[in-house]
């Protein structure tokens, strides 16, 4: 395999969203007078905050909800973008590293399980890889000018878009659920970064030009394409992964779906 070094890799890069749009994962969990609201949604951490207040107002209007849940759902948005922000202008050490992501999602009547490692550069041809049935993939395939996490050109939404158009899910809920659920795991991997330059920054125990060196469980998220594979410039997923990478994409009836609310409700509480 032939790993094309970034030009960034050993310096720091100021924090953002290892994706091409930078975007605030935004999950709501809300309960006001005994009625819950759940939600997912991206926000733009450069809007004003006076578009919260509008949004959730808006919100509670189209959704019919009662007017305690204004004041709740603007707060819960603003503590949430408010975290994103305290970390811009920090420093980051990407590295050139994939991530694994893993999806496990009830989306109305489509349950959908997978995971696969996320390159920012061509993100969809890395996941057919480690996806597509066996029988598609025992031959070899070569892998060259694999780019990191530094080049911030992900798409999760043209991901999800994808996934969806090529297993056939109809779905137009899953496809947002899916690219949410990317942008979240990617976003607990850049405050991990975060997290683990300024240990590398307090320790001043890093390689030689600042090449960054992980001191910390939160530096460990990335995989080393090197180490995932070794220098062989061609790879064959192993028999025994062929389970683990398949996705999983189960149409649930009307009972199994209360079933499963039912437990989700029963674990809340």
């Amino acid at each position: 395999m032939k790993g094309q070094a970034s030009s960034s890799y050993k310096g720091a890069v100021k924090f953002r969203m290892p994706t091409a749009q930078n975007l605030v994962p935004i999950r709501l969990d809300l309960d006001v007078d005994g009625q819950k609201f759940k939600d997912t949604f991206t926000w733009n951490p450069s809007d004003p905050d006076s578009e919260i207040v509008v949004f959730a107002r808006r919100t509670a209007k189209d959704l019919k909800l009662p007017p305690g849940f204004i004041t709740v759902m603007a707060s819960a948005i603003q503590s949430q973008i408010a975290d994103f922000r305290s970390l811009e202008g920090q420093d980051m050490y990407p590295g050139e590293r994939i991530v694994p992501i893993k999806l496990d999602l009830r989306v109305n009547h489509t349950l959908i399980r997978d995971q696969f490692l996320w390159v920012s550069f061509n993100s969809r041809l890395f996941h057919l890889i480690f996806s597509i049935p066996p029988a598609l993939t025992l031959g070899f395939i070569r892998f060259e000018g694999f780019q990191d996490l530094n080049n911030f050109e992900s798409d999760p939404e043209e991901f999800a878009k994808t996934f969806c158009a090529d297993l056939g899910i109809q779905d137009p809920e899953v496809g947002p659920a899916i690219a949410f659920s990317i942008r979240e795991q990617l976003y607990e991997i850049a405050v991990q970064s975060v997290a683990s330059a300024r240990e590398n920054r307090i320790s001043k125990k890093g390689r030689r030009g600042a090449e960054y060196t992980p001191v910390s469980k939160a530096g460990s998220t990335g995989l080393d394409l090197v180490k995932l594979f070794g220098h062989k410039s061609s790879v064959v997923r192993k028999r025994k992964e062929w389970d683990v990478y398949e996705p999983i994409v189960d149409l649930l009836s009307s009972e199994e779906v209360d079933a499963l609310q039912a437990k989700e409700e029963r674990l809340t509480r």
